[in-house]
């Protein structure tokens, strides 16, 4: 070997020492290990530089050696890469977390001779990664399930529940006082006492039972098998269980209570989102009856009578699913600065068997009541990929429900079919309600990055109609802000309005926010906006009417109640009139 190459191959080994990785050639028939660099962790050796194969393999953890074996097996018969992660002991007898990787060298006849690979230390990557899950599963401060968890865990329920036929109760337990615990004692001592009651919950439900945090000073408590007459009394040993002794803490003992509010399921609900409704509606009840109470939630005869006729237009929704008569407006978002259409939003209507038009918010908030907004999102997200796979030519935006906005399986279903199409990615909008997104900024929050990532646009929808802060803006990190309608009619009527109208408008610019005004009804409120306008809904594509942006400062026209009769007649008037 020449000087330089020894300097370069010192040059090399002292780069793989400094970075805590190793390199090995493992003759295979052999079974001979020669190591360059030092596999470490924070400057500690684990010294795995063992001389054999067979003896590098016992500092493997038991669980992962035939994990490691099986991708080694794999990769030596030809097939795939060797990359696998597992823990390796070190020389103070603690498993660490490593990344191996390889690739062996073979001869003339394909068998494989020296395996030469690189190991690299991964115990912070590891923890870390360990953390986020934990995170999107568990409350850090309680160790009980968080929110997102605890919906999916009801969820699971209620359908097995459903085809079993066996009652179950969820409880929302909300600890009474806390803010006067907060100022009185400070955070800390505050947190002490959310994580004894979180403790004393175990120590009142079966094994069976889940238990969960709602958020802030609230629990949620997921009862199986639980018929509704078994309910006050567990409610009951929750109160009395809490009541029992203070809270040990810093600042000396606390006494607090709690109420208690449920609902029975599935009877009285048909998603987690109903269930835990109704179940903080009790709550609710029972802090007005004087806290430390129990409340029960009871439905209505009106809200009984409003639940038949859900039901029946859930029906006729199905029913429409299955023979194809759920279908797209198509009302086109025109850019104020060039009078050209920007992108295409699609609302939904379904058309009956008679052929009148029923528009989106005729039914789309009952079947989000009754659960089956997830089957309608599903459907409408592979006929918008349709649409753009058809027309290359333009961008289409569509809403979805606050439930779907935390529905990974969308999402997934979403990122599975445009992972590989740019193209349409580029050119799809998902749009979110502002109530929604702040109904878990967190999650939301992760939604919305995850659709940026693959390369879609986002808007929120009804800007304004909530309660949006500065925070919340810088952590949706949106493309698009959708300004709600109300903010808009008659607007060049309106002082008040046009100052609010300024504010939000100053806003999104300051954040960069592209700009949607909803509702737009006439030329003179397109000028004061000066961003965009909406134009007017349409069945059939408007894309391919070279005549279709006509009259686009005209009055945004009411839903037009259609004839029942001469249904081909009435649907050419329908998207004639919008």
């Amino acid at each position: 070997m020449s000087a330089s190459d020894e300097r370069l191959s010192g040059r090399l080994s002292a780069a793989l020492e400094a970075a805590g990785d190793a390199v090995y050639s493992w003759e295979l028939e052999a079974d001979r290990l020669e190591w360059v660099g030092r596999l470490s962790v924070s400057g500690k050796a684990i010294a795995a530089e063992e001389d054999s194969g067979r003896n590098f393999a016992n500092r493997i953890h038991p669980d992962d050696l035939v994990h490691r074996q099986l991708a080694l097996a794999t990769h030596l018969d030809g097939e795939g890469a060797f990359d696998c992660e597992y823990r390796l002991r070190d020389a103070d007898g603690n498993f660490v977390w490593v990344h191996e990787r390889g690739r062996a060298q073979r001869d003339d006849a394909g068998r494989a001779q020296v395996l030469l690979g690189v190991i690299r230390a991964i115990g912070d990557r590891k923890a870390q990664q360990n953390r986020l899950e934990r995170l999107a599963n568990y409350d850090e401060l309680t160790g009980h399930f968080n929110k997102s968890r605890l919906r999916e865990s009801v969820d699971q329920i209620i359908a097995t529940n459903q085809r079993t036929n066996s009652p179950a109760a969820f409880l929302a337990v909300g600890i009474d006082n806390m803010t006067m615990i907060n100022d009185m004692f400070g955070y800390e001592t505050a947190d002490t006492v959310l994580i004894e009651i979180g403790r004393r919950l175990d120590d009142c439900v079966r094994v069976s039972d889940l238990i969960g945090r709602l958020g802030g000073d609230r629990f949620g408590v997921v009862l199986s098998h639980c018929p509704p007459d078994n309910i006050a009394s567990v409610a009951e040993k929750i109160i009395t269980t809490v009541n029992a002794t203070s809270v040990v803490t810093q600042r000396g003992p606390v006494y607090a209570t709690v109420s208690v509010g449920s609902a029975s399921f599935p009877d009285q609900g048909l998603t987690s989102y109903d269930v835990i409704t109704r179940a903080e509606s009790a709550l609710a009840e029972a802090k007005r009856a004087g806290r430390d109470c129990h409340t029960h939630y009871r439905m209505t005869e009106e809200q009984r009578v409003r639940q038949r006729r859900s039901l029946s237009i859930s029906e006729q929704v199905r029913q429409a699913l299955r023979e194809d008569r759920i279908m797209f407006a198509f009302q086109p978002v025109i850019s104020a600065e060039t009078g050209k259409v920007d992108h295409y939003e699609c609302l939904l209507r379904m058309r009956t068997p008679e052929g009148r038009i029923v528009t989106a918010g005729e039914f789309v908030p009952v079947i989000e009541q009754l659960g089956f907004i997830r089957l309608i999102d599903r459907y409408v997200l592979d006929k918008v990929l349709a649409e753009l796979d058809a027309h290359p030519e333009v961008r289409l935006g569509f809403n979805i429900s606050g439930l779907t906005a935390a529905d990974r399986p969308w999402l997934r279903a979403l990122i599975s079919q445009i992972r590989t199409r740019p193209d349409i990615a580029d050119r799809l909008i998902v749009e979110i309600t502002e109530t929604a997104a702040l109904y878990d900024i967190e999650e939301s929050a992760r939604f919305v990055s995850a659709l940026r990532h693959v390369g879609c646009r986002v808007a929120l929808d009804d800007f304004g109609a909530g309660h949006t802060s500065l925070r919340h803006l810088q952590s949706l990190a949106v493309d698009t802000v959708k300004i709600d309608g109300s903010f808009v009619r008659n607007l060049s009527e309106s002082p008040d309005s046009q100052v609010f109208l300024r504010h939000l408008l100053g806003l999104a610019k300051g954040f960069g926010f592209h700009t949607v005004a909803e509702g737009v009804s006439c030329a003179e409120d397109a000028a004061i906006l000066r961003r965009y306008y909406l134009g007017r809904p349409s069945i059939d594509r408007p894309w391919l009417n070279s005549g279709s942006n006509s009259g686009l400062l005209q009055l945004v026209p009411e839903p037009v109640a259609l004839p029942e009769a001469e249904p081909a007649a009435a649907l050419k008037r329908a998207a004639n009139a919008g």
